[in-house]
């Protein structure tokens, strides 16, 4: 995607609001996914992580399908508007496709602040009237929710799935995610949904160290955003847990039953609390 150097290296893109030369998180869980919206700098990182955690590219497939048994599971609960927050890169089986394909007609709004992201979401779904795309960000609720796409799409005295797959466990304590989800739930009719998934280091702690050290290149604080299970389970202050609670994401609704060995291989855990 990027330019070239002499001898064939990527120079890295200036544009504005788009940084090509750190790696990023949603180009970065791309090239884990295979894709190629991504530049060198997203690679270099990527491998860097895979060098000590190689388990880290199954772990982006799998976070990929939770979100869609996600999906599924909250169609069958009779959603039918769902927000998607720091949605990542276009990718397979997005939640719009999931969603429309069982329910036609289901309305999402992916909601990231990625000049990347934004610029390839809003350019596939153009003629999607269901589907919504708008720039924001978790850390910044109350813009977010008063976006005129967002209001276009999400009724909010109905119930909504809200989608958190990988986004908090990026955010340190000092941004107030806590505080910030919870301004998200409040604004939820009851009977909606909250689904969050989030790394923890519980069954592998000697990899919290060096994954530290790696992600302080590009997260503030990175320290501080390392949480363990109790600590993600705040996250759903002032929802019900559904069945099976808050567990490794390989043992959420599995098609196949996994064992907690195999479940464990892949350190992030998530849930679905519902709003009451």
């Amino acid at each position: 995607m990027g330019g070239t150097e002499p001898g064939g290296g990527e120079r890295p893109v200036k544009v504005a609001g788009l940084s090509t030369g750190t790696a990023n998180i949603a180009r970065m869980s791309d090239y884990l996914l295979g894709g190629k919206d991504n530049f060198a700098a997203d690679r270099r990182f990527a491998e860097q992580l895979t060098a000590i955690a190689p388990e880290v590219k199954t772990m982006a497939v799998d976070t990929r399908e939770f979100l869609e048994r996600v999906v599924r599971f909250l169609i069958e609960q009779g959603v039918r508007q769902f927000l998607n927050v720091a949605s990542g890169l276009p990718t397979r089986r997005n939640t719009h496709e999931v969603a429309q394909e069982l329910a036609p007609g289901a309305r999402v709004v992916y909601v990231d602040d990625d000049p990347v992201v934004l610029n390839h979401a809003r350019a596939v779904l153009a003629r999607d009237t269901c589907t919504g795309v708008v720039d924001g960000s978790i850390l910044r609720p109350a813009e977010m929710l008063a976006d005129p796409e967002m209001l276009r799409l999400i009724d909010f005295t109905q119930p909504v799935g809200v989608l958190i797959p990988a986004r908090l466990q990026y955010l340190p304590d000092a941004v107030e995610p806590y505080k910030c989800v919870a301004h998200l739930r409040d604004h939820l009719a009851p009977g909606s949904y909250l689904a969050i998934g989030h790394a923890v280091f519980d069954s592998r702690p000697e990899l919290a160290a060096p994954i530290v050290d790696l992600f302080r290149q590009i997260v503030p604080q990175a320290d501080d955003a390392t949480r363990d299970r109790e600590k993600v389970l705040r996250f759903f202050d002032g929802t019900e847990l559904v069945d099976p609670g808050l567990v490794y994401i390989r043992q959420w609704r599995p098609r196949i039953p996994q064992s907690t060995g195999q479940a464990q291989r892949v350190w992030i855990v998530g849930g679905v609390g519902q709003v009451l």
